[in-house]
């Protein structure tokens, strides 16, 4: 599957992406976000959501620079 660059240069990932990325499954991802410990998901169409590729990427910043903090 491809992400799907705009104009703006932002760049959308479907959710296979995202869990291909995170390696989380879907039920986490959902969990995560519930939780709002995950960025939200777009609405693309009625029945189509992605999310962005920056948001995602600073959320893995964000989990490896907490990791390391921790000593995990």
């Amino acid at each position: 599957m491809h992400s799907h660059p705009n104009q703006h240069g932002l760049t959308v990932l479907r959710r296979p992406q995202v869990e291909s990325r995170t390696g989380l499954a879907r039920s986490s991802l959902y969990a995560l976000i519930a939780s709002g410990q995950f960025p939200a998901p777009i609405r693309l169409t009625p029945n189509t959501v992605g999310w962005l590729e920056h948001e995602i990427e600073r959320w893995i910043a964000q989990r490896a620079k907490a990791s390391r903090a921790k000593g995990v």
